[in-house]
Parts: structure tokens; C-alpha cells; sequence
């Protein structure tokens, strides 16, 4: 099914419209969201997982989490481990490999084909180039990588050498992403991340020339001390000097309660919700004047590029790393507190390094007490997760549809789940008639079409679908806008 018309029209900002519906609420890079995942399930229930997904033939998407970075960013909300000692990645791999070769066997790996590779973190630049190198390797051991398979990485230009853009070509990586935030000096200050353009555009260039063509930058919007003019001078110079094939604009999530290391930036720095606005509003209409596609959310891409092609022919998904092209694959991830997809379920490691360790049966320290925690949960690292019911995997088709093609014919789903579309989402429909008088979304008899004003807000629409939202007891998640 192709997509046409409201995705290539121009991004209304109605101001009060958008900070109407500016609320936490989930990303849907899975449903149910973690928060809800369950902390009775483990090892051996993400073995049965694993065993029913063995014969499906169905290929493959991996990701491992290195956790380490020299220095903390004040922005950041992903699980880091702060170290100076940059050999700290020889004694994690290990167990990086004891988990890959566990669950590959569990899974069927000699017999299905990895089409799509992501290390994430932390920096997984950390790591000195001849860890890099073995790291790669261990995934050949145990995975059978396709032709074309697309192979990335996030990387740190401080934390990135030619050295390691070797390592790196020798592995076969043909992806980069990397964090540049703000280009501006004072702004780079106040968040503990000092990286001049300089720096990222060697990297960047180094990377083109050993062939990794696809690059991609983050950025992020209500950082301290940014305002709409040096936001734009961002925007403006990255697009011009990096040249970007895709590029992500996180809105800054300022949760000084849940994050101690944010209590340092003052909060009469952070913008409020009128200058936040003007600032995602800068960075859409720059983005899109300089002939980038917004795909959706916080997600832009060259018209080129394969994912405005997946939004084009309607096959562009969603996982834990974002807007994605490459649907219907079990996610098999790696490390602490990395997150599987697989079969009809979600599998979450252990967060911190010594308890993944035990539960992978090699920790230091009582090596009895290792094996115990090893054998109690089946010899992985799983600390909780969730198998999905009927419920909750017609609700995840909903909302990965209308969050990923922008549109959702109840007649599809209708026939994929055998409900009646108007009796079962009676109230999620009139949840959406206010924000159909917005402007936000057309409901038709036989579907629902997300406007342009919308598809900066589709997590709300997709909200409307979640049964387990009306239950939450406290707010968990970052805000819409």
C-alpha cells in the first residue's frame, strides 16, 4: 500500500492547537510501552519466546548496547556507565558473546539471515579499534549476515579516530549516526558536551570516503540557553556542512527529579513551552526548505534516502531505535538493559553490569552464586519483559500502523484480528473527535487519515489505542512536543 497525498504537505503550526496537546506520553517504539513490561518474566520465558520464533524463517535485526562513556552529558536519559579506563569494554565482551551465542542457538540463527545491525549506548566508539574489530567478529560467529545487510553504528566524534573508521570499514559498517545537539559553544557548555563542527565534520568526512554513505545526525530542541537564532544557525550549518542523509530532532526531556545529573542546569535556562514550539517550528521549516522529507515525529531524510522511500511504498516500521526500514524481523539485542522483539513478546536485560554477568553464569567474585543466577533464569540475562495477548497485539498493529503510514483502513484490521473496528475502538474514536476538530485527523466510515498538523503529533492520536494509559499511576514518559 503506497502513501500519497497529506504526507508531502506542508506542517501547519497552530500554536495553541499544538501546545493544547503537548502532555507525556509514550513513543511507541513498542507496544505496551517498557513501563509496563513485567518483572516475573524471565530467562526462561524469553526461551520459550526464542523457541517459537525458531522456525519461522522470519530475518533478523540486532543491536548491542555498549554502555560506557567518558563523561556524562547533562541531556542525556540513556543508561550510561561513566568510565575513564577505555579497556573496560575486554572484560564486557565476553559476556556479550556467551549471551549472542546462547540466544543464536536458541533461536535458529545458522538457519536465518540478519538483514539490519545497530550498536547503540553509550558510545560504542568507547571502545579501542581492536575491540571494535572483535566485537564485529563475535556477530559473524554466531549470525549469518545477508547481502546488504545494513550495518550501523552510533559514534562519538570525540571518541572517534581514523584508527577506528578502519576498524570499522574492515567490519563491513556502511551506517553512522551521531549526537551533534547544538553546534553553539555556549549552549555545548551548559549541557558538558564541547564538540566543534570541526571534529564532527572529520569524522563525517572519514567515514564517506571508507564508504559508509548513510549518516546520520541528532539533534535536540529546548536545550539550556538555546534560543530560536542559534537553533537555526545549527540547523542551517549542519545541513550545509554535513550534508546529512537523515537527521532525528529530539525534543530535550528536562526531568531533573528522575535524572540527578540534570539538577546542574538551572531550569530558568531551559526554554518554556512557547520558545520550545518556536524552536521545533525553526528546525521543520529549515529542514524541509533544505529539500529534507519529514517523515514523521522527529524523523527527516533526504527524498532519496531509503526511508523516505519506506514512507513512500508504506513498509516503514518502528522499534526501539526509531523510524525504521526494516519491519517484520525478530529484534535480537545485546548487553545491559538492551530490549528484544521476538515472536510475540519483549525481553529486557538486567541494567547493571554485575548482575548481567551473574545471570550469564560468569561474574566475578562467588562463582557458586553466579551459576545459581545463571541456572534460575535459563541462562540469560533477562530481568523482565511481557508476551503479548490478542489485546494487546491488535492494539500494536493499530498503532504501528497509523504511527508509521499515517493512515489506517479498519478493514485491514478488521481482517488480520476478526473484530468489528467501530464496536471494539468505540472509545478510542470518540477520544479522536476532539482532535479531529482540530485539524489534527480525518475519520472517514472505512478509515482514519492523519493531517498535516498530525503527524507532529501522532503519538497522541496513537494514545487514543492504548488501554493501558487510562491505568497509569504516575507519568513516565517525555512530552509530545
Amino acid at each position: 500500500m503506497s502513501t500519497t497525498g497529506n504526507l508531502w504537505a506542508p506542517v501547519p503550526f497552530d500554536r495553541t492547537t499544538i501546545l493544547k496537546y503537548d502532555r507525556p506520553g509514550p513513543r511507541y517504539t513498542s507496544y505496551p510501552a517498557a513501563p509496563h513490561f513485567r518483572s516475573d518474566f524471565r530467562g526462561p520465558d524469553y526461551r520459550e519466546l526464542l523457541a517459537e520464533s525458531a522456525g519461522s524463517g522470519t530475518p533478523l535485526s540486532l543491536y548491542v548496547h555498549v554502555p560506557f562513556c567518558s563523561k556524562r552529558c547533562f541531556f542525556c536519559g540513556c543508561h550510561v556507565k561513566i568510565a575513564r579506563d577505555h579497556s573496560r569494554g575486554k572484560s564486557y565482551l565476553p559476556y556479550l558473546e556467551r549471551e549472542m551465542e546462547r540466544t543464536a542457538r536458541a533461536c535458529g540463527a545458522a538457519d536465518r539471515e540478519v538483514i539490519q545491525i545497530h550498536w547503540g549506548g553509550g558510545t560504542p566508539t568507547f571502545l579501542p579499534p581492536e575491540d571494535l574489530a572483535e566485537l564485529a567478529a563475535m556477530i559473524r560467529r554466531h549470525f549469518r549476515l545477508g547481502e546488504g545487510c545494513e550495518i550501523g553504528l552510533e559514534v562519538d566524534p570525540r571518541e572517534c579516530g581514523e584508527e577506528h573508521l578502519d576498524a570499522l570499514q574492515e567490519a563491513g559498517f556502511n551506517r553512522i549516526s551521531m549526537g551533534v545537539q547544538d553546534l553553539d559553544p555556549e549552549v555545548q557548555k551548559a549541557v558538558n558536551r564541547i564538540q566543534p563542527l570541526e571534529q564532527t565534520q572529520a569524522i563525517v568526512e572519514g567515514a564517506r570516503r571508507r564508504g559508509m554513505h548513510s549518516v546520520n545526525v541528532d539533534l535536540i530542541y529546548g536545550l539550556p540557553l538555546q534560543t530560536p537564532k542559534t537553533f537555526a544557525d545549527t540547523l542551517d550549518t549542519v545541513t550545509r556542512a554535513l550534508d546529512p542523509d537523515r537527521l532525528a530532532i529530539f525534543n530535550f526531556a528536562y526531568l531533573p527529579d528522575m535524572l540527578p545529573h540534570q539538577r546542574v542546569i538551572a531550569t530558568e535556562s531551559v526554554p518554556g513551552p512557547q520558545e520550545k514550539l518556536t524552536l521545533l517550528e525553526t528546525a521543520v521549516d529549515r529542514l524541509t526548505d533544505a529539500g529534507y522529507v519529514f517523515i514523521g515525529m522527529d524523523h527527516f531524510a533526504k527524498p532519496e534516502d531509503p526511508l523516505s522511500q519506506a514512507l513512500r511504498d508504506g513498509s516503514l516500521t518502528r522499534n526501539f531505535q526509531g523510524y525504521s526500514t526494516c519491519g517484520a524481523t525478530d529484534l535480537l539485542a545485546f548487553g545491559v538493559s538492551a530490549i528484544s522483539q521476538v515472536a510475540d513478546g519483549y525481553a529486557q536485560n538486567e541494567k547493571e553490569i554485575p548482575d548481567y554477568a551473574r545471570c550469564l553464569g560468569g561474574a566475578d567474585g562467588d562463582r557458586s552464586e553466579s551459576e545459581d543466577a545463571a541456572s534460575r533464569n535459563a541462562g540469560l540475562a533477562t530481568v523482565r519483559g511481557l508476551r503479548l495477548d490478542a489485546d494487546d497485539r491488535l492494539r500494536r498493529d493499530t498503532i504501528m500502523t497509523l504511527m508509521c503510514t499515517f493512515r489506517l483502513h479498519k478493514r485491514e484490521i478488521e481482517e488480520r484480528h476478526g473484530i468489528d473496528f467501530d464496536t471494539r475502538f468505540g472509545d478510542a474514536l470518540a477520544a479522536l473527535e476532539p482532535m479531529a476538530e482540530d485539524g489534527l485527523v480525518a475519520i472517514y466510515p472505512d478509515r482514519l487519515e492523519v493531517l498535516p498538523m498530525g503527524r507532529l503529533l501522532v503519538r497522541n492520536l496513537a494514545m487514543a489505542f492504548d488501554a493501558y494509559l487510562p491505568h497509569e499511576t504516575r507519568l513516565r514518559y517525555s512530552r509530545t512536543v
